[in-house]
């Protein structure tokens, strides 16, 4: 899924935005992994893992957290998803 045009820059910047997210989720015991980013579509799809995964809650950190961020910091971002 990820494009040719999706270059380090980018995901670099999801990278270091989600940085800024892991000290929480770790907090609860949880992780956040890229899985893949489609340029053309802004979908990005995470990993949940740890104590997130399957965790009622990890939808509401998923949508309100994670992909209030991303959109806010890189733009290109439009919507995320988790797998």
């Amino acid at each position: 899924m990820t494009t040719p045009t999706s270059g380090p820059d980018l995901l670099e910047r999801i990278e270091q935005t989600l940085d800024t997210l892991r000290p929480y989720i770790s907090s609860h015991r949880g992780t956040v992994e890229v899985v893949d980013f489609d340029e053309v579509q802004g979908l990005l799809l995470l990993r949940l893992g740890g104590t997130c995964h399957g965790c009622s809650a990890s939808t509401i950190t998923l949508k309100q957290g994670i992909e209030t961020r991303l959109r806010q910091l890189v733009p290109e971002v439009r919507q995320v998803e988790a797998i």
